[in-house]
């Protein structure tokens, strides 16, 4: 959990900070060097982390590469930087060349918000033109987070990673099919359905230009359907469950099936905890969501209620629980303001402790 507080809040500081910066250097220090630190790594130890790495290529000597994560004094990872306001699609040649020069086994293109983790599945030392794990740090959840935990720094396992990166790839190629179908069906796709009882008739250019349109809304009808009978069916069993009454202090209105716990909310919670931390070992710090705020607890006790913190109205707020369990409200206009309030939430937090 620790791993993705940190890439929460991270996020969050992306959002916040995008707009005002211009340059590679100013990525690089803003964001990147923040994203490695959080998966363990000295980023201002040359014998672990090393900047502008060099990698010949061929007659052309002193090429670098921006930076390399050393392990036994042999590069394992290579970093290839840009600003966060280029597009990734055009620098990954610069890193294929870096790549085949060094005994690296994987290879990061980067431009502070979306990592590429490139590999080479196809042959050996030579890197793959697809990477096999695309994180976007505007967009994370929980399966992202989750899959990245296998680049912290002390649970490096490169045979595990290796093992996953081509079905991660393949999946990935396979989703972007999907979405190329449902977006723009091709003819061979529309000739498999037609064959599949569909149409009897001759299959010419006419008749697929016809069923085109009226597949590619059969599809996404399909989906829809789909998604909003699996949704029924979870409101459906929810409603079928007993309702305890016992505790209701802090989730009295709660149907956890209806609840959307937000990347905002998330982001929250990991800077509450951040301050925390220094107080509470931080794996005692828990959230429960509800559908009038998002709670953040000690032990995971509704009794023991740090703050409320409610960011879907226009006026957002934290509610912070005083010496006397009295909620004391403190408007904010984004979730950096929550670092305003450490003393008021460490001394939410002691009233526990003591």
């Amino acid at each position: 959990m620790e791993l993705q507080e940190k890439l929460y809040a991270l996020s969050e500081r992306i959002n916040q900070l995008k707009g005002n910066i211009q340059t590679e250097e100013a990525t690089k220090q803003s964001f990147i060097l923040p994203f490695f630190q959080a998966l363990g790594y000295d980023v201002f130890n040359p014998l672990e982390f090393v900047p502008e790495f060099t990698a010949d290529v061929g007659i052309k000597k002193h090429e670098k590469v921006d930076y390399a994560i050393l392990k036994d004094d042999e590069p394992l990872i290579l970093i290839e930087a840009k600003c966060c306001n280029e597009k990734l699609d055009k620098h990954d040649s610069q890193l294929f060349r870096y790549f085949g020069t060094t005994k690296a086994k994987f290879a990061i293109l980067t431009n502070g918000i979306e990592y590429r983790f490139y590999t080479d599945l196809e042959q050996p030392n030579i890197m793959d033109t697809q990477p096999f794990f695309i994180l976007n740090m505007e967009d994370l959840n929980e399966q992202s987070t989750s899959y990245i935990e296998n680049f912290l720094k002390n649970d490096l396992d490169i045979e595990s990673i290796l093992d996953s990166a081509s079905n991660l790839k393949y999946m990935s190629l396979c989703k972007n099919a999907f979405k190329e179908l449902f977006d723009d069906p091709s003819d061979e796709f529309v000739k498999l359905i037609l064959n599949n009882g569909v149409y009897e008739g001759i299959k010419n250019q006419k008749v697929i230009d016809k069923f085109k349109p009226i597949i590619k809304r059969a599809l996404n009808q399909f989906i829809n359907e789909k998604m909003s009978s699996k949704f029924k069916e979870t409101l459906n069993k929810t409603d079928e469950e007993p309702t305890d009454q016992n505790d209701v202090e802090l989730d009295e209105t709660k149907e956890e099936s209806k609840i959307i716990t937000t990347f905002e909310e998330m982001s929250a919670f990991a800077v509450v905890k951040s301050i925390l931390r220094k107080y509470v070992d931080v794996k005692r710090i828990a959230y429960r969501d509800t559908a009038s705020y998002f709670g953040v607890l000690l032990d995971d006790n509704s009794r023991k209620w740090i703050c409320r913190i409610n960011l879907d109205s226009r006026n957002k707020h934290i509610i912070i629980s005083d010496d006397q369990k009295n909620g004391v409200r403190y408007d904010i206009e984004n979730i950096d303001d929550i670092y305003n309030f450490e003393e008021e939430l460490k001394t939410s937090l002691n009233k526990y402790l003591q």
